[in-house]
């Protein structure tokens, strides 16, 4: 059996690393800031992180009222093979069992690497909903898809299951008023990891409350500098920026005085985010 905690799996599969610290990461919104999460790489490592996601678009173009019987057999396989895998699955099936809920549901696409296993385990029905605020409820085992609505829905209670919360904003936009839409309740969200970006104050506004498996916080920093996932110098830069992620910024800048200069010579998303960066007056 893993004993190891998540925390530990997040770093060894490098869903959640920290920069070097003269290289810190660009963030799509022009910031910069020294680590860079990307959850669903706890099914094994990026390459087959990359890889379900191919299979994910593959299975929704090709026919969406299938498609979750084909990801979910994708995802079993995975679930024998990945030791990190089965360990964040099982870890989600413990924190599940404390709810009372009829059915699990995931949104395309990255919640679907946390959200079926869970279902099929605990022998609930799953609702896969789309990016085009369509859903699909397939039984236990993924079988028998049929178009989610509300004679299926009617009164009956969801947990949603998600890879990652940081403003809420999936949910505030599409998996809330979807579930309610189809006459359902969720008043309950399980995440593997909260951002700690105002997710929590947002989905509370919406009447859910939510549990996670681990934050983005100064305990997973002080686990990760412990077991020497991170560096000292790595550790302070950290804290700085879970401080205050401006002050950061701009002390790198100010430290760093051609790096903006020489990330727009780079040329591609370097130059687009210093660009934007400078647009921004973010320096």
């Amino acid at each position: 059996m893993n004993t190891r905690s998540i925390i530990d799996d997040l770093f060894l599969t490098n869903a959640v690393r920290v920069a070097p610290e003269d290289t810190p990461f660009w963030y799509t919104s022009g910031k910069l800031g020294p680590f860079y999460i990307n959850t669903h790489f706890l099914v094994k490592d990026e390459a087959e992180a990359s890889r379900m996601l191919k299979v994910i678009e593959s299975a929704i173009s090709e026919d969406k009222l299938k498609a979750p019987g084909v990801i979910f057999e994708e995802f079993m396989a995975l679930y024998k093979e990945s030791e990190t895998f089965r360990n964040v699955t099982d870890q989600l099936v413990k924190e599940a069992s404390k709810y009372d809920f009829d059915f699990i549901s995931g949104g395309e696409r990255r919640d679907y690497f946390f959200s079926m296993l869970p279902a099929h385990i605990l022998g609930k029905p799953h609702v896969t909903i789309y990016k085009d605020q369509t859903a699909v409820v397939t039984d236990p085992e993924f079988r028998s898809p049929k178009i989610a609505d509300a004679t299926i829905l009617s009164g009956k209670k969801i947990l949603h299951i998600a890879d990652l919360i940081t403003e809420a904003s999936s949910y505030e936009r599409a998996w809330v008023p979807v579930i309610r839409g189809l006459g359902a309740d969720i008043s309950d969200t399980i995440a593997v990891i909260d951002r700690h970006q105002s997710g929590r104050e947002v989905l509370k506004g919406l009447g859910v409350d939510m549990d996670t498996l681990a934050g983005i916080d100064k305990t997973l920093f002080d686990q990760a500098l412990a077991g020497k996932y991170i560096n000292e110098q790595q550790y302070d830069l950290v804290m700085k920026f879970l401080s205050d992620p401006d002050k950061y910024m701009k002390d790198f800048i100010s430290d760093h005085p051609d790096f903006i200069k020489e990330q727009i010579a780079l040329g591609g998303k370097a130059k687009e985010r210093a660009e934007l960066a400078i647009s921004k007056g973010y320096c």
